[in-house]
């Protein structure tokens, strides 16, 4: 019997028991676009799709035990970051990326749910994203609030996110991506910097009801094409594609929000 050999792609963030975001949601998008998902817990939530009720994050020896072992026994091609819950989990993943630097680590800086209340980032950790992780990036994946709060700056313009990704790249990321979504307008423009320039992905805007994990998702498909080998703009530009095709046909798996098959 022939092997078929998989690269994998190593998810470190937050459980969602009801599956919509977080680690579940990054399995199902690492998967779909062709690579193995291993998942890291970082922070323990109460949750379904009708949002967050609380958070219960993990301290930092044990997610590095984790990764650690899956690091030392699979072949891990790429490292994603998402809801991180504290500063020191932020620190210990700075300290893994230097350990294993030759992985692309794509950086999806989660901070507070799309309902619910709470956080998923402490916010003294919010900085720290900036001081320890930002720089060790392949690509930076913010949304509108998310880039706001790393940078300190308001984003209300299509011109104000390109901005804001050139912000990204200069505190040290190879590459940065400024997602469109929060913004007015009839398409939703995602802005791309790297490599001294500006790209502008556009997609037509879709009108949903309230959506859970897509930004785990659009993450999560990047790092695995990563894995694959693709450059980070080709893995970009796959990956929103694939993810605007999966925002048109959402799945109801019951609660007030539709979730990414």
């Amino acid at each position: 019997m022939s092997e078929r050999a998989l690269p994998c792609v190593l998810s470190i963030g937050g459980l969602d028991p009801g599956g919509g975001a977080g680690l579940l949601a990054d399995a199902r998008a690492i998967g779909m676009a062709g690579a193995f998902a291993c998942g890291v817990a970082a922070l323990l939530t109460v949750q379904s799709t009708s949002g967050l009720v609380r958070s219960f994050p993990i301290s930092a020896v044990r997610v590095a035990a984790q990764a650690r072992e899956v690091l030392r026994n699979q072949d891990v091609r790429a490292i994603k970051t998402g809801a991180l819950g504290t500063i020191q989990n932020v620190r210990m993943l700075a300290t893994l990326a230097d350990a294993y630097s030759k992985l692309p680590l794509v950086v999806d800086p989660v901070i507070s749910p799309t309902r619910g209340r709470g956080r998923l980032l402490a916010a003294s950790a919010t900085r720290a994203i900036c001081i320890y992780l930002v720089g060790r990036a392949t690509l930076v994946t913010a949304n509108i609030p998310e880039a706001e709060a790393l940078l300190g700056v308001r984003i209300d313009s299509l011109d104000d996110a390109r901005s804001a990704a050139e912000l990204l790249v200069a505190m040290g990321a190879k590459a940065a991506l400024v997602k469109g979504g929060h913004l007015e307008g009839r398409e939703s423009v995602d802005v791309l910097a790297i490599g001294g320039e500006v790209i502008d992905l556009r997609a037509k805007r879709l009108r949903l009801r309230p959506l859970h994990g897509g930004g785990c998702a659009l993450a999560s498909l990047i790092a695995a094409k990563l894995a694959l080998g693709l450059t980070v703009e080709d893995a970009v530009r796959w990956a929103k594609k694939a993810h605007h095709k999966a925002l048109a046909n959402p799945v109801n798996v019951g609660g007030e929000m539709l979730v990414l098959p």
